[in-house]
């Protein structure tokens, strides 16, 4: 895997922050409520120690066994929270729940309890995100009207944090908007209930503008800070 180069990851990040602070003004957001997840998956551990280096606290990843090679060769300083933000497999839930601090991708009950059991092994609280569908051309996620019910469900697993929604963009550009729009709704509906929701995961480096005007608080940008992935990285 191709070195990262902190310095041009700096000024990357400030050429999104720009972006950010941009679209926030137009649509009257606040920026310093929106954090940058850096998705450093299929760079090698020059990728986090860059973003960390720029000051980003959060890091994602999709892959377990990639994850854990990586993470093994960081220096992690306190104060910095790992995402896991692909499909959880059941065999490896113990295995996420030991290197990673959030889980984004929660949209099964079975999981969910996986996660739970593994959390209390690792004797740890595990922070959560319901991946809703708001596409619907999506297989993963939940549909919005299965939401609530969802969310009391893991309210009663006693080592899970439910911290908000995550959601993917749609592959039709042209529905982005309208996509985000409704995750957006749905969280504030969930915050109504659930005062400990503060964050919703949505918009990557294609259409960040978009999620940012329809209230996103957490970014997961990975092309706009490390750059192009190799063919063989997308194709996973």
């Amino acid at each position: 895997m191709p070195q990262i180069d902190p310095s041009h990851v700096a000024s990357a990040l400030a050429a999104v922050r720009a972006r950010i602070a941009s679209a926030s003004a137009r649509s009257g957001k606040d920026p310093r409520r929106i954090a940058i997840l850096a998705v450093t998956k299929g760079f090698g551990a020059s990728a986090p120690e860059a973003a960390i280096a720029a000051g980003l606290t959060d890091i994602g990843e999709n892959y377990y066994q990639e994850a854990a090679e990586k993470f093994a060769l960081v220096r992690w300083p306190k104060g910095i929270a790992r995402h896991f933000i692909g499909r959880v497999q059941r065999n490896k839930a113990r295995r996420i729940a030991a290197i990673f601090d959030v889980v984004q991708t929660v949209d099964d009950l079975t999981i969910a309890r996986a996660l739970d059991d593994a959390a209390a092994v690792e004797h740890k609280s595990l922070s959560v995100l319901v991946q809703l569908n708001a596409v619907g051309d999506e297989r993963q996620g939940l549909v919005s009207g299965d939401l609530a019910d969802f969310v009391s469900a893991l309210g009663a697993l006693s080592n899970l944090r439910a911290r908000g929604l995550m959601a993917m963009g749609p592959k039709d550009p042209a529905s982005t908007a309208e996509a985000f729009a409704r995750a957006a709704a749905c969280f504030e509906e969930l915050r109504l209930v659930h005062s400990e929701f503060d964050t919703l995961s949505m918009g990557m480096s294609d259409d960040l503008e978009l999620a940012v005007a329809a209230g996103s608080t957490m970014l997961r940008i990975g092309t706009a800070l490390f750059g192009a992935r190799s063919p063989t990285t997308m194709a996973r």
